[in-house]
């Protein structure tokens, strides 16, 4: 699966009832051993970082013996039939929206108690913690990963453009993102969407691409535009609002009215199968993407020559952050001492090189405060020198966490409502106004309010 896929998964119907925790399949070998068990997902790169840092764990705690558990494909399906069939792991990656309902059932190991234990798992970007009641903590992000505006510099460079801004304070407004997309975008004959004779239908290289369907990538735009996908109480939609109705109509003229970002189906080389990120820049088929500050591991990998900005703001300069999976501890390991152990190793920066490499953004907020703490995971080749203000400092004054993270009932309200509308606003069948009017009231229907949130 991609990582959009995945981080996208809300935690789909369980395989037979998963009521309260079972037993681990972890246990003992050797007389004075202990095993874990580590379940997660990933790319080939993930992969061997989280190999390697599992080796580092058991290195620094002889007896103790962890079996990897990668499962790159249908992961929560397969969790969910390991609940149900009491063979839970120790610990490990966890569906987002998923983690809260096994939260709930008694499936997860309630972390708060643990905080005084592990200082760094107290210091951490007060976003990332999961909370589902009063000191009630059943796992963090594992990254806080944020959503960034990534680009071609060659293809910048052809158009006479300036980049995308690196600061929050100079970021584009939206108009002078369309401006520079207009210029970015070409036919098979050189024509731009402004001059006649353009072909729509032949566009060798779009302006910018911007996910409709992928929340992360707009509910930025969204706080930024003094909207939200909820009141204050969580129990009344509010995207039927003038200010949300801007913002999705402004993704749908991208496609529809300007014609400077690709419609459904236009980057795919088969079926659904769009190229990452990364292919999109190399290729020149898009200019500018919307995509999650993960993409910098494969940018760097597949030798792109990238740039990375800050998102077009409208009143503010906002980016979606905590945009991650959960990162927890099962509640039927036999060793659970030792899985809480693993659970503060396995996310810190000292320890995993996904920080160094790129894939990952820490949770502590020293990483983001200390400049020395800073420099131990940026100041290196896989990070460019515009990282510190585009992406350090954007995440941690402009975040706005995930809606993942916050919105009760949010997988069945995606499934029933709201992916639905958006993917309708994304065939251009509609205005904005009209779906958006349509779905929110049964969006309201089946709010139950935002989770839990508390100071650790």
């Amino acid at each position: 699966m991609k990582r959009r896929d995945l981080f996208r998964m809300g935690g789909l119907a369980a395989l037979g009832a998963a009521g309260a925790a079972c037993g681990s399949s972890g246990g003992t070998g050797a007389a004075g051993s202990t095993q874990l068990q580590f379940m997660y997902w990933g790319s080939t790169f993930e992969k061997s970082a989280i190999e390697k840092m599992l080796k580092a764990f058991e290195q620094s705690k002889p007896g103790t013996t962890v079996k990897p558990l990668f499962t790159p494909d249908e992961y929560d399906v397969k969790l969910n039939s390991l609940i149900a069939g009491g063979r839970t792991p120790d610990l490990g990656y966890v569906p987002m929206s998923m983690s809260f309902r096994l939260a709930e059932q008694g499936n997860l190991v309630n972390l708060f108690p643990y905080l005084d234990k592990y200082p760094q798992l107290a210091g951490y970007l007060p976003d990332a913690y999961l909370w589902y009641g009063q000191d009630r903590l059943h796992g963090v992000s594992t990254a806080n990963e944020i959503e960034l505006l990534w680009y071609s510099k060659t293809a910048i460079a052809e158009a006479g453009i300036s980049p995308p801004p690196a600061e929050a304070a100079s970021a584009w407004s939206w108009d002078q993102l369309v401006d520079n997309a207009y210029k970015l975008t070409v036919d098979q004959n050189g024509r731009h969407p402004d001059e006649s004779g353009f072909d729509p239908g032949q566009v060798r290289q779009f302006g910018v691409s911007v996910s409709i369907t992928y929340a992360a990538a707009w509910y930025g735009f969204l706080r930024g535009n003094g909207a939200d996908f909820a009141d204050e109480a969580g129990r009344k939609c509010l995207l039927d609002t003038p200010e949300a109705i801007e913002v999705f109509q402004n993704l749908q003229d991208l496609i529809y009215k300007h014609r400077v970002a690709p419609g459904p189906g236009q980057l795919a080389a088969t079926g659904d199968d769009v190229p990452g990120t990364n292919i999109l820049l190399k290729t020149k088929r898009v200019a500018m993407v919307v995509d999650g500050h993960w993409a910098l591991l494969d940018m760097n990998e597949s030798k792109v020559d990238y740039g990375i900005g800050v998102l077009p703001k409208y009143a503010e300069p906002f980016t979606t952050s905590q945009v991650a999976g959960a990162s927890s501890v099962f509640a039927g390991s036999k060793h659970v001492e030792e899985a809480v152990e693993l659970f503060a190793f396995h996310i810190d920066p000292r320890y995993v090189d996904l920080y160094k490499q790129g894939l990952w953004m820490p949770q502590e907020k020293k990483y983001y405060e200390d400049q020395a703490a800073i420099d131990s995971w940026t100041r290196n080749d896989a990070h460019p020198p515009e990282f510190r203000t585009a992406v350090v400092d954007y995440g941690r004054d402009h975040g706005v966490p995930d809606l993942r993270n916050r919105v009760k009932n949010l997988s069945a309200i995606s499934s029933d409502v709201l992916t639905p509308a958006l993917q309708e606003l994304e065939s251009g069948k509609r205005p904005a106004a009209e779906i958006l009017k349509a779905a929110t009231p049964k969006i309201t229907g089946m709010l139950q309010g935002w989770q839990h949130t508390q100071e650790p």
